[in-house]
């Protein structure tokens, strides 16, 4: 059975998470240490006794969920299973550069580094209250491209994260994204509700955040990962350093095209799909996505022994 490593974007932080791993496995340990030690700080203490508030900023969540994510692949290592057993790695949004740290494409401490950089740069890019992000449910991609395209009005509104067949994100001014909602609610959505998001991602105003990772990523040796990684601009698998390099820029404006990440890789015949790290989010889409796969997370000591047994 052909399978898929998945890894994880933000929202599904939580404190506590990786802990269990960390103290049961030396390796996993290891990653929480070095990531610390890139950022010259003590992420991992915010990370399992901080404050919730302060670990879902932008900045901290995303080199934050990279470690947990990183984490997880160590210990399943220590129990014998290696990135290359996956016929393919794939992350949500940040998850990417978890993946591509699983597969040996990144070092741990530059994905710690550069994620430090693109959560700051997001965060910076606009002003805290212009940009706005909304889920559209019961309603698909096509359908949400549309709603964005009629709410924009001469500002940015824009399908942002295409997630599964009834969920799509749309970011862009607050505005023209709460038009979207209106839009889309009587357009016959189940729910059309704002996100609790510090930034507009993954749109054309994360322009100057774009900038700012090419020049940072400019910097950054990339390896060919162990695994071909499906990014998500483009939804079908990649392994030269090079175009990794260039989507990983594209992706802070461009849509994460999750939904067809997914079927693309249950048509080359993945039939099941981990989740690494934190939360079973992606493990939930994916369900909706590709009905007949299987679908396991593994987040913490107590997944690794279900996965023995």
């Amino acid at each position: 059975m052909s399978r898929a490593f998945v890894f994880p974007g933000q929202g599904a932080q939580t404190i506590g998470m990786g802990r269990a791993l960390a103290d049961a496995y030396p390796t996993a340990k290891a990653v929480f240490d070095e990531v610390d030690d890139a950022l010259g700080e003590n992420l991992s203490s915010l990370i399992w006794e901080g404050d919730i508030a302060d670990l879902t900023l932008t900045a901290n969540a995303q080199p934050a969920l990279m470690a947990t994510s990183l984490a997880a692949m160590r210990a399943l290592e220590a129990e014998g299973v290696k990135v290359t057993d996956a016929a393919f790695v794939a992350g949500h949004s940040l998850g990417e550069y978890s993946a591509l740290a699983a597969s040996g494409a990144l070092a741990v401490a530059d994905a710690a580094r550069l994620l430090r950089i693109r959560g700051r740069a997001m965060q910076d890019a606009v002003p805290v209250g212009v940009g706005a992000m909304a889920a559209l449910l019961g309603l698909d991609f096509a359908t949400a491209q549309d709603i964005a395209r009629e709410a924009a009005q001469g500002e940015v509104c824009q399908a942002a994260n295409d997630n599964d067949p009834a969920q799509v994100v749309v970011s862009g001014h607050k505005a023209a994204v709460e038009r979207a909602v209106e839009i889309a609610k009587a357009r016959g959505a189940k729910r059309a509700l704002l996100l609790p998001v510090s930034a507009p991602f993954h749109c054309a105003l994360m322009q100057p955040a774009a900038d700012a990772m090419a020049a940072a990523l400019a910097d950054v040796t990339l390896h060919a990962p162990a695994v071909p990684l499906v990014a998500n601009v483009r939804a079908c698998a990649v392994t030269d350093p090079e175009e990794i390099r260039a989507l990983l820029v594209d992706q802070v404006t461009g849509s994460v095209r999750w939904r067809e990440s997914v079927a693309w890789m249950a048509g080359q015949g993945v039939a099941e799909f981990w989740e690494i790290g934190a939360g079973k989010a992606l493990s939930g889409m994916i369900k909706r996505i590709a009905r007949d796969s299987a679908t396991r997370a593994i987040g913490a000591p107590a997944d690794i022994a279900a996965l023995k047994a």
